[in-house]
């Protein structure tokens, strides 16, 4: 029951969907999750049911009057802006007796909502990149999901986000700290004195470049749940750019490329695996950081007739992503192949070639 004139309704969980009290309705209890209809049209509404009473002044039975301001907010999703109530033809519904005949509803309208451009700093999940030829990861940026005046008097706000090693993407931010010292100095990369903010994102996903040949090259998305709750049927959607045709496979996740242009491919977990638990405790919690519930997978793709193609140069990681419809800050710089890596290999190659040809030469 409730009396206040901006009420917050909140759907149902799965497990209500059979409640004799509050179930027992076609299309309900999702938890607040709505799937495009792409990935599956049976979670693609959802329904609830209210009752209504009439209080002093307002007695007249036949005067209907429609909830106005209608807003759409959840824990993680797009930012939406709602019209007006429009009076359309009244609703059909399926007769509750069970016999072939339908039901009308007394009055019925409609509320239209369009995700809006999210505002600067206003995302709610990030990515950080990562690939194979460079030691260092890119963390999210410095308050990609926001920051307060308070965190603001300790950290730097307008800092770029110190490198990491890829090991410390499985840690929270505060307890990347000595991580994050101890790599600049092995780098000999500098400290500033006050370090840069967090970024305060509720859900961060990792892109990391795996491999690179010439016929094709491979990438691992692993998706982190710093929450203490749980997502059900989370989705990740991301355009890869020019990169984009060349989509072969997805191998822990169900993989949809979005029509008419494809460029869009839309991952969700397998079926009995689509929840992303919420963060535990370490094992042992005065001593090990919390540990994120996570979920990744390899993703596979080709360079078939696709030219002029660069995966270290930036081809090899997405121009926008998606998590459940929120779209995700992305990093302002992403890993470099330095020419110091690639004398490496020189280096080593020629060092082969020595022994190799020594060897000969003690051979004759």
């Amino acid at each position: 029951m409730n009396c206040q004139k901006k009420p917050a309704i909140s759907d149902l969980p799965p497990d209500k969907k059979d409640d004799e009290v509050v179930g027992k309705l076609p299309f309900c209890c999702k938890n607040g999750t709505l799937l495009p209809p792409l990935m599956d049209p049976s979670k693609a509404r959802s329904m609830f049911q209210l009752q209504v009473f009439k209080l002093p002044p307002d007695l007249n039975r036949t005067a209907l009057h429609p909830p106005q301001n209608w807003k759409i907010d959840g824990i993680l999703n797009p930012q939406y802006k709602c019209g007006p109530p429009v009076r359309v033809d009244p609703s059909q519904f399926p007769d509750p007796s069970g016999l072939l005949a339908i039901t009308y509803a007394i009055a019925s309208w409609q509320v239209v909502c369009n995700i809006t451009k999210p505002k600067a700093q206003a995302s709610r999940c990030c990515v950080s990149f990562s690939a194979f030829y460079n030691n260092s990861a890119v963390p999210c940026n410095t308050c990609a999901c926001g920051c307060n005046d308070i965190d603001t008097d300790t950290c730097d706000a307008h800092r770029n986000p110190l490198l990491l090693p890829p090991d410390a993407l499985l840690v929270p931010f505060d307890n990347r700290t000595l991580k994050a010292r101890a790599w600049a100095k092995q780098n000999h990369m500098p400290v500033p004195k006050k370090l840069p903010c967090p970024d305060n994102c509720g859900v961060s996903i990792n892109w990391h470049v795996s491999t690179d040949y010439k016929n094709g090259w491979t990438a691992r998305l692993t998706v982190f749940n710093w929450r203490n709750f749980a997502f059900e049927d989370w989705f990740v959607a991301m355009d890869m750019g020019k990169a984009s045709p060349g989509y072969e496979n997805v191998y822990s996740f169900n993989g949809t490329r979005v029509p008419p242009n494809n460029r869009t491919v839309i991952f969700q977990g397998l079926r009995d695996m689509n929840y992303l638990v919420g963060q535990v405790n370490g094992t042992n919690p005065l001593r090990d950081p919390p540990v994120p519930g996570k979920q990744q997978s390899v993703i596979s793709f080709s360079k078939k007739n696709i030219k002029g193609l660069n995966i270290p140069g930036g081809d090899g990681f997405p121009t926008r992503l998606f998590f459940n419809g929120e779209e995700c800050a992305l990093p302002k710089h992403f890993p470099k192949k330095s020419s110091g890596h690639r004398r490496g290999i020189s280096v080593f190659m020629s060092l082969v070639f020595a022994t190799v040809a020594a060897f000969a030469l003690m051979m004759d």
